[in-house]
This record gives structure tokens, sequence and C-alpha cells, in this order.
């Protein structure tokens, strides 16, 4: 069983790193790009058969260690 994680910004968030990343595109002449979100992304290979146990606790473990839930939004895939 495979789990992947997608960590991003909260929209409403100053993303420095995106914003750095933005800045940079444009520099190198890439035009017509309106923001740059910079985010993590973590996949976790699993044992177990119980899904949706597995599920619950991954979901537990985003939302209290792998984001910070005041300014990021997490999405959790299972395989």
């Amino acid at each position: 069983m495979k789990a992947k994680i997608i960590v991003t910004p909260k929209k409403a968030v100053v993303d420095p790193q995106g914003k750095t990343v933005q800045n940079a595109l444009e520099q190198m002449g890439y035009r017509g790009i309106r923001a740059v979100h910079v985010g993590k992304y973590l996949e976790i290979e699993l044992d177990g058969t119980d899904g949706e146990a597995v599920r619950r606790q991954l979901d537990q473990a985003a939302h209290d260690f792998l984001s910070n839930p005041i300014i990021e939004d997490y999405r959790l895939e299972m395989e």
C-alpha cells in the first residue's frame, strides 16, 4: 500500500519561496506566470491491509505533524 501526501500553502498565505521561484522564472524569460506555490510531497510505503485504519492514522499524522494547519493545506491519496 502506498500513500501520497501533498502539502501546499493556503491561498491567503504569502509564500516567499513561491515568490522567489516566480521572480527567477520571469528573469529567465518565462512570461505569464501569475503565481507559484512551493509545497511538500511525501510518498509513504505501508504494510497492512486495513486501508481505512491506515488512512485515519495518516490523516491524523498529516494534520498534527506533516503540515501546519494554520498556514498549509494537505491532500492525502491512497493507492
